[in-house]
């Protein structure tokens, strides 16, 4: 029996799994999240936070670290490219099946390097020379210093998943980055351009968070009852209508003339990822965004229970083709009651770099203690 995750396929889409643990590569977990449809897989500081702070799944792998006198952050780059090497072999196959359009597996720069082009680009590089799989994505950040940096790296055949986008101009920017990228590429002659890829990673819920508290705020300070009621009216609309923009967007910008002399050299267009599609909040639809953006070209990142609640009861239509005129409208009404769609994905970019920063901050300091404590047991029996 087909399930709704694969039924997604049937109308373009794509679902990866956004998340990544040790004891879910050891548990046989992907083999079956694979049987049910999924056919990639991104990750983060904070799943790795997670993930290396729970239990010990990662103990002896440490120990030889610590024996080998390495500090936190090397300890963690180890980590990480063990569990993405791993997984990227088990989704090899759909790689291959899909002529390198599935079965990528993502690692991204670390965010402390979000504002520097340079330092994004050594690691990028070396991530990729690392893994050494043809299905490998380097996660770069779609800050000013980042889009340069995606450019950059498709231009020497790295794939490459664009992450933290949430603005209509950020995303033009980073498609036209792309296809800059692909001409440099195929200039070259480096490497065939259906052998790169590339996903602009469009961050979804955070969106309807952040206006819907300054809609709830408006709301609260006025009597008008009119205006009470258009303000209401725009709650939960806001993330599908700018994820809905974005795609026009999308289809606007790989149909032009530019990018078709690619496709006839067998590119791939760069599809759009949504992410951070969990509804966050309980008095919506709990897959209201899963649902909502379903279209051909697309990948959506799924986390845990949104894979396990969409599989559960998902409602599979093509949905992402049609809303484009209200979407403008919304977009509109909210700026006429006072919310700029510009400063809340400004605001929302800010955050989001800041919020990988902390997670990455925070994952250093989990695998040092963890480290320490580990010196100490192999200290007390003169291992170290």
């Amino acid at each position: 029996m087909i399930t709704r995750i694969q039924k997604l396929q049937e109308y373009g889409q794509s679902v990866w799994y956004d998340n990544i643990s040790r004891d879910l590569i050891n548990n046989g977990s992907f083999n079956k999240l694979i049987e049910i449809g999924v056919v990639g897989l991104t990750s983060n500081p904070t799943i790795f936070e997670k993930a290396i702070g729970a239990g010990s799944a990662y103990d002896d792998q440490i120990r030889e670290l610590v024996k080998g006198d390495k500090n936190a952050e090397e300890i963690f780059t180890e980590l990480a490219i063990q569990d993405i090497r791993n997984v990227a072999d088990l989704f090899r196959p759909i790689y291959e099946k899909t002529n390198g359009t599935d079965g990528f597996v993502s690692i991204e720069v670390s965010p402390l390097l979000a504002h520097d082009q340079e330092a994004t680009l050594v690691e990028a590089r070396r991530f990729y020379e690392i893994l050494a799989r043809p299905n490998i994505m380097i996660k770069v950040p779609a800050t000013p210093e980042g889009v340069p940096a995606v450019e950059a790296l498709i231009g020497e055949g790295i794939n490459v998943n664009v992450t933290l986008i949430f603005s209509l101009q950020a995303y033009q920017d980073v498609a036209r980055a792309y296809i800059r990228g692909l001409q440099k590429l195929a200039a070259s002659g480096k490497k065939p351009l259906d052998r790169v890829a590339s996903v602009a990673s469009f961050f979804v819920s955070r969106v309807d968070v952040l206006v819907d508290d300054l809609l709830e705020k408006k709301i609260a300070a006025t009597d008008d009852a009119a205006e009470k009621a258009e303000l209401e009216s725009l709650l939960g609309k806001s993330a599908i209508a700018n994820s809905k923009l974005a795609y026009e967007k999308f289809k606007e910008i790989f149909s032009e003339a530019e990018f078709e002399e690619l496709r006839q050299k067998n590119a791939h267009p760069q599809r759009v990822l949504w992410a951070s599609t969990s509804t966050k909040n309980p008095k919506y639809r709990d897959i209201l965004y899963a649902e909502e953006l379903v279209g051909p070209e697309t990948v959506d990142t799924m986390p845990p229970q949104t894979v396990d609640a969409f599989n559960d009861h998902g409602e599979v239509a093509s949905t992402l083709d049609i809303g484009y005129q209200e979407a403008h409208q919304i977009i509109a009404r909210l700026g006429k009651v006072g919310i700029s769609i510009d400063q809340v994905t400004d605001q929302l970019l800010a955050e989001g770099v800041e919020k990988f920063a902390d997670s990455f901050n925070q994952l250093l300091a989990g695998v040092e203690k963890k480290r320490q404590k580990l010196v100490d047991e192999l200290q007390q029996v003169g291992k170290l």
